[in-house]
Formats: C-alpha cells, sequence, structure tokens
C-alpha cells in the first residue's frame, strides 16, 4: 500500500511549511488527487488518519478533491473530460490524445494556527 509512504511525504511537506509560517498545528490539509495518479482516496484517508498521530497535523483533517481526467486531442486540438476511461477524442474519434490533467496528487492548501 503505498499510500503510507504519501501520507509519509505529505506530512513531512506539511511540516515544514508550518514551520516556514511558525504554526503551532495545522487544521486542514487539501490535496488534489488525479484520477489516474493510483492512489485510492479511501487508503490515503486511513493512512493519513493513522501517521498523522502526535505530529503538528494531529487535529487536521484531511480534504480531498478529486480530479477528472482531462485530455486535449492532438488532431482537433479540442480539450474534454475522460468519461468511463474512454480514451478517445469524442469530438474526431482519435487516439491521439495529451493528457493534461488528472495524473498527479498535489497539495492545494492548508489552514494553520499560529
Amino acid at each position: 500500500m503505498h499510500e503510507f509512504s504519501v501520507v509519509q511525504s505529505l506530512i513531512e511537506i506539511v511540516e515544514r511549511n508550518a514551520r516556514q509560517n511558525n504554526a503551532t498545528s495545522v487544521s486542514k490539509v487539501v490535496v488534489k488527487i488525479g484520477k489516474l495518479s493510483g492512489i485510492e482516496p479511501h487508503l490515503l484517508k486511513v493512512a493519513f488518519d493513522t501517521f498523522k498521530e502526535k505530529t503538528i497535523c494531529n487535529n487536521a483533517e484531511l480534504e480531498m478533491i478529486i480530479q477528472d481526467i482531462i485530455a486535449k486531442c492532438e488532431d482537433c486540438k479540442k480539450e474534454f473530460t475522460i468519461e468511463n476511461n474512454k480514451f478517445i477524442c469524442p469530438f474526431c474519434n482519435s487516439y491521439n490524445l495529451h493528457i493534461i490533467d488528472g495524473e498527479d496528487m498535489y497539495l492545494l492548501s492548508l489552514e494553520m494556527e499560529v
């Protein structure tokens, strides 16, 4: 379950940001998770709740924004959302696609208390 290592890295990043801002605690962590990121949101939540204990995130809520897969057709140049894992352009039926969002996980924001 790689979500544990992802959460360990996430908490390290949060702690670094909190120190830089002289925060005493973090009340909310907001992440964006792409549907193609390989991250299982429910497992990430379990891992976060497990690893946050006795850290600056001890009382933090984890908010997850699930990002759809956004693609651009290289043939007709239109952008669209991939639905039902159909990696084909709905406008021109091309398979020549470039994924522009939905593959990564990002830390979007933190709510900290000073």
